[in-house]
């Protein structure tokens, strides 16, 4: 009989002090395996840098506008 499968795995190295535990998240596979196919289509190859280029410029423009209606109403003459 096999001890059932959990997230913790411990080992240690003979003959010195150093010990290592880890601890993994558990979730279904289904869910899991899903968002990873996802986030390794958008995040890598020529979509994933179109998206990162995308997502520069996306950010660039609200820093310019929200700085543009923040300049505005900060240098408004009264």
């Amino acid at each position: 009989m096999q001890p059932p499968e959990s997230g913790v795995q411990y080992s240690r190295w003979d003959g010195s002090s150093w010990d290592e535990v880890s601890v993994a998240a558990v979730s279904s596979t289904g869910e899991a395996s899903s968002w990873k196919r996802l986030s390794q289509k958008l995040c890598s190859g020529k979509l994933g840098t179109a998206m990162k280029l995308l997502g520069g410029v996306a950010l660039f423009w609200t820093v310019f506008i929200l700085g543009y209606v923040t300049g505005y109403f900060v240098h408004k003459c009264k």
